[in-house]
């Protein structure tokens, strides 16, 4: 066997051995990908708990900034 014939050999491994990698960590992401989004949909479904009832407001807050700040939490809790 030559040295080309041998370098030629190295080469053609090097690249089948990138390829099954490359090959398996595509496979990786996907499986990844795939379990995230079955995870996000489950606990989407347990989101619908109830929110606990707010204390009383500290001595001397304004019922505006209460109120806007409330609307806000909620608004912040339906949408995520």
């Amino acid at each position: 066997m030559t040295i080309l014939e041998m370098l030629g050999q190295s080469g053609m491994l090097t690249l089948l051995g990138m390829g099954v990698v490359f090959g398996f960590l595509i496979i990786l992401v996907l499986v990844i990908s795939l379990t995230g989004k079955l995870i996000s949909d489950k606990t989407s479904d347990n989101n619908t708990a109830p929110l606990p009832a707010a204390g009383p407001a500290p001595a001397g807050a304004d019922s505006r900034i209460t109120a806007a700040i409330t609307a806000a939490v909620n608004t912040y809790r339906k949408s995520s």
